[in-house]
């Protein structure tokens, strides 16, 4: 059952990486390309931007202007976040149905 639920998140979290390529802001690119995921226990990856950690949050959220005024967010993390969680559970909700 956890080799399942293990190759469930592999697959959910390879699909988000690819996500997060398409949909990120994309000035150079380098930001975009930085998403890739990593193991951290059996059945849990950490999807993650490695070149270009600092920017995620000014990026999603927005941030204020050095001579005033505000950047809007451009909002791409927290939308795969709320297509592929659920998914996820879902699959682990099947998985646990079948009996493994």
């Amino acid at each position: 059952m956890s080799r399942a639920i293990d190759e469930a998140a592999r697959e959910t979290a390879k699909a988000m990486v690819a996500d997060l390529r398409e949909t990120s802001p994309k000035d150079t690119g380098e930001y975009a390309k930085g998403w890739t995921r990593r193991k951290e226990s059996p059945g849990s990856y950490r999807v993650y931007n490695k070149t270009k950690p600092q920017l995620t949050h000014i990026l999603e959220h927005g941030h204020a202007k050095r001579g005033g005024g505000r950047v809007e967010g451009r909002p791409h993390i927290k939308p795969a976040e709320d297509r592929y969680v659920p998914e996820f559970e879902k699959k682990v909700q099947q998985i646990l149905e079948r009996g493994g």
